[in-house]
This record gives structure tokens, C-alpha cells and sequence, in this order.
């Protein structure tokens, strides 16, 4: 079960698409932080919201927000893809140990082996004020990521 509005959201430590350690701590007191959780990459959906984001990224990358995308792929892969696909934010990998994130976020498929569409917006408190989960074949709207972020 994921996590609820209003919880204090989980710590990570997990690394990039560039091998650098990202903690969620990290933003505390100074942004808040959309977490998004994906399946995987190189795949239709994911490579769609992805890129969505990445056209509208000063919504979600700016003095205020930090975007984090975070998906079971491995770091050579995530680094692969976001060449690939001009991703300018930081893809974090779940790989090891397998989904200890995603798990964390209640948003980890056991059957699958890969995380679900899970999206979590993070104050600068580290309490989540929005979440949406969806189904691996469902994309979530950006619109309503937006929405949630001018209401902080």
C-alpha cells in the first residue's frame, strides 16, 4: 500500500544516472521535491511521461521544485537513457537492492519486479502533500502534477 498525504515520506539514498548519491534529506528546508516513480525505461509510457516532463521541465526544475525520477533500472542503463532522450534531471536508480525504494513508497509490483506509476509531491518539510498511483499501462496527467505544485 502506498504511502498516504500527510505522512512524512521516506528517506533514500540512491544513485543517479551520472553514479552521484542523491538523498531525499538533501532537499529539506530547501525545495520541495516531486518523487516520481516509473517501471521502466526504454519502455512506450515511461519514455512518454519522461519526455513530457522533460518539455515542460521548468515547471518541475526550478529554485522551488526538484524533479526525481526514480525506476529499478541500473545506473548504465538509466545513463543510457537519459542521453538518449535529452533527460536533464536526475534518474535514480532502485536496482540494489531491488526496489528498497520503491517498496519503501508502497509502490513496488512483487510480481513484475519493477516499480508502478507512483507520484509523490514532497514539501520542503518531507511531508507528502499529493500522490497519485497508477497501473503500469496507465499515464499519469501532468496537469494534475502542476495543480499540486501551485497549491503548496
Amino acid at each position: 500500500m502506498a504511502i498516504e498525504v500527510g505522512d512524512k515520506a521516506p528517506d533514500f539514498e540512491l544513485k543517479d544516472n551520472h553514479g552521484a548519491t542523491v538523498r531525499l534529506s538533501d532537499f529539506r528546508g530547501e525545495k520541495a521535491v516531486v518523487l516520481l516513480f516509473y517501471p521502466f525505461a526504454f519502455t512506450g509510457v515511461c519514455t512518454g511521461e519522461l519526455c513530457e516532463l522533460r518539455d515542460q521541465l521548468p515547471r518541475f526544475q526550478n529554485d522551488d521544485v526538484q524533479l526525481l525520477a526514480v525506476s529499478n533500472d541500473s545506473v548504465p542503463t538509466l545513463r543510457v537513457f537519459g542521453e538518449q532522450e535529452g533527460l536533464e534531471y536526475p534518474l535514480l536508480s532502485d536496482f540494489w537492492p531491488h526496489g528498497q525504494t520503491s517498496r519503501a513508497y508502497g509502490v513496488f509490483d512483487e510480481d513484475k519486479g519493477c516499480a508502478v506509476r507512483g507520484t509523490f509531491i514532497i514539501d520542503t518539510d518531507g511531508v507528502v502533500r499529493w500522490s497519485v498511483v497508477n497501473g503500469l499501462p496507465d499515464a499519469r496527467d501532468l496537469n494534475e502534477y502542476i495543480k499540486a505544485l501551485d497549491s503548496l
